[in-house]
């Protein structure tokens, strides 16, 4: 599912995507994106840069697909090198968000681990650091979320794991990174709607995203005299391998595109520009703050 469209053409936002309407379909975790239907937009057609990352060098988790691809392939037309992190079964998708940075004539490099281990996490900013020669981005983006419809069947294991992933491995990854991050170095971290309103069949993901958005800023006050910046990104419903893959029910994905005042889902493409502008010098006065990229859905 792709638009026409630039990120600079002005139009209606509500009709500039059509509504994804996808068939209910099942993947086992992570999900292959290659495989979905519709395949979600990256802006591999669409996403024009303006040399805003320039010389940048970036490392992005989860950015073999959905937001984590759309947002390396835009880094890299804004003229960044990019080291992506992905999980062995996602090569595929990993192979395609790839090739659209080396065709944007940047650095791209690969980095297969699973990040729930402290050891993991280490080592990929190392290798980040070494392929790139240094680091000035991290954005921490992989996720998991899987349904479960009652507490009583939410199991310890998953729980813990959806922590491991989703804050446990943005804190060891950014404890890591601070060796590299030079001053002028950020940090952009994923956190969702849910972080505000959480979804009752997605407890451990929606408490998540809340504690990793607290820890952002945190981090922000703390990283200041550093001259390092921390900020999130808070998507919105956004069509991505995680709904297919035991991310929402099967009722939840018929009716996808009705979740948001657009009354369609968000597209990846849509979501990029947020991470570029937060890595950008233009938002130098920006540190410690969420942008809520969400379809016009209201957030306290």
């Amino acid at each position: 599912m792709t638009s026409d469209r630039d990120q600079f053409t002005f139009d209606n936002p509500v009709t500039r995507y059509a509504r994804v309407e996808p068939p209910v379909q099942h993947q086992p975790e992570p999900g292959v994106q290659a495989d979905m239907t519709p395949v979600p937009d990256l802006g591999e057609k669409t996403y024009r840069g303006l040399g805003r990352l320039v010389g940048r060098k970036a490392l992005i988790t989860g950015g073999d697909s959905g937001i984590g691809g759309a947002v390396a392939i835009a880094f890299a037309r804004e003229g960044a090198d990019v080291a992506i992190v992905h999980l062995p079964d996602e090569q595929r998708d990993a192979d395609h968000v790839l090739e659209q940075i080396r065709d944007a004539g940047r650095t791209g490099v690969s980095i297969a681990l699973d990040i729930t281990e402290p050891a993991a996490c280490r080592e990929l900013v190392d290798r980040a650091a070494d392929a790139l020669g240094g680091l000035d981005i991290v954005v921490n983006n992989a996720g998991k979320q899987v349904m479960v419809d009652t507490v009583e069947d939410l199991s310890d294991e998953q729980f813990e794991q959806t922590f491991r992933t989703n804050v446990f491995a943005p804190f060891w990854i950014t404890k890591a990174a601070l060796a590299h991050l030079p001053e002028g170095g950020t940090i952009i971290n994923t956190a969702s709607l849910e972080a505000y309103v959480p979804a009752p069949d997605r407890l451990d993901y929606a408490a998540t995203k809340a504690a990793i958005n607290n820890l952002s800023k945190g981090l922000a006050q703390q990283l200041a005299s550093r001259g390092i910046r921390v900020n999130v990104v808070a998507p919105g419903p956004t069509w991505s391998a995680l709904q297919v893959s035991q991310g929402v029910s099967d009722d939840q994905m018929e009716h996808f595109d009705d979740e948001s005042t657009y009354q369609r889902a968000g597209q990846p493409a849509e979501i990029a520009p947020a991470f570029v502008f937060l890595a950008s010098a233009e938002s130098s006065y920006v540190s410690g703050e969420t942008l809520n990229v969400n379809g016009g859905m209201v957030t306290p």
